[in-house]
């Protein structure tokens, strides 16, 4: 076997390398400036590496019928994980891929080639600007996994931003967004309250010791205009290595009580993780 080594790409966000993972074939981590980015094994798509990506992975499975393709934009493209466990999962699925960091997006098509025949096309531009060009009632999904470096930009977190997601989305569509935050959460609070001036249903899913505050981690948002099958997906992610609490109803109420919808002119980024919080060893 030919030994794989590390390759990187100093770009305008920051230093990109992929390095191999030495217990599994093809596999390769992602990071921009030592911070994890994204993990994908290519003979095995399916595998879903990071918690935050499992949990996204399975609120992909409940959107639609097993199988079913989807169209699906997603605004920011690491090394182009869930795209890839999507053309494997849901055969036939269009899917455009939004990344502002070319350098990254050329390397990674480069040296982690995407599977033959599946409909994904990676574009290099900014999340906000695609979005507000995209045609309406285009997307059965948008997945929001955008870092500017470790935190989430400004831009993308505001009630404009979130109605140009819900104007992009077919009326069944779903949107879902990687964020990260601790206590007291103000960030987290503020862009359930945005996306809750926006769309009839949210769900939260994180683990338990961010919930309580006791760590920084990242908090997956859901946001649709239908229920969506919470009981499922608390199954499935009680079932994980990392276990989440999936919160939704009165118990998420509570938990934005007091929270504003965020205004572009008000708009921040995520808080800055402390040191080591996203760091690898």
């Amino acid at each position: 076997m030919t030994e794989l080594i590390p390759v990187s790409r100093t770009t305008d966000f920051g230093v990109v390398k992929l390095m191999p993972d030495v217990d599994r074939e093809r596999a390769w981590l992602l990071t921009v400036d030592g911070a994890p980015q994204s993990y994908v094994d290519l003979d095995e798509p399916e595998h879903l590496e990071f918690e935050y990506a499992r949990r996204l992975g399975h609120v992909l499975d409940l959107v639609a019928k097993p199988g079913r393709p989807l169209d699906v934009l997603h605004l920011g493209g690491g090394a182009l994980t869930l795209p890839r466990y999507l053309a494997a999962t849901r055969p036939g699925s269009r899917q455009d891929v939004v990344e502002a960091d070319r350098g990254l997006l050329e390397l990674v098509v480069k040296h982690l080639p995407l599977p033959a025949g599946a409909s994904i096309a990676p574009h290099g531009a900014d999340a906000r600007a695609w979005l507000e060009a995209a045609p309406a009632d285009s997307a059965d999904v948008i997945v929001a996994d955008v870092f500017g470096g470790s935190r989430v930009p400004a831009h993308i977190t505001s009630v404009t931003y979130a109605r140009e997601a819900e104007r992009v989305l077919r009326g069944t569509g779903v949107y879902l967004a990687n964020l990260a935050d601790s206590s007291p959460f103000a960030f987290l609070r503020s862009q359930l309250a945005t996306f809750d001036a926006v769309f009839e249903h949210l769900v939260l899913i994180a683990e338990p010791a961010v919930l309580r505050g006791r760590r920084f981690g990242n908090a997956v948002l859901v946001a649709a205009h239908h229920p969506l099958d919470t009981a499922t997906l608390t199954r499935r992610t009680a079932s994980d290595a990392f276990p989440a609490r999936v919160e939704h109803g009165p118990a998420l109420r509570d938990f934005i009580a007091g929270a504003r919808p965020v205004q572009d002119e008000e708009a921040v980024p995520s808080p800055e993780p402390p040191d080591g919080a996203f760091g690898i060893g």
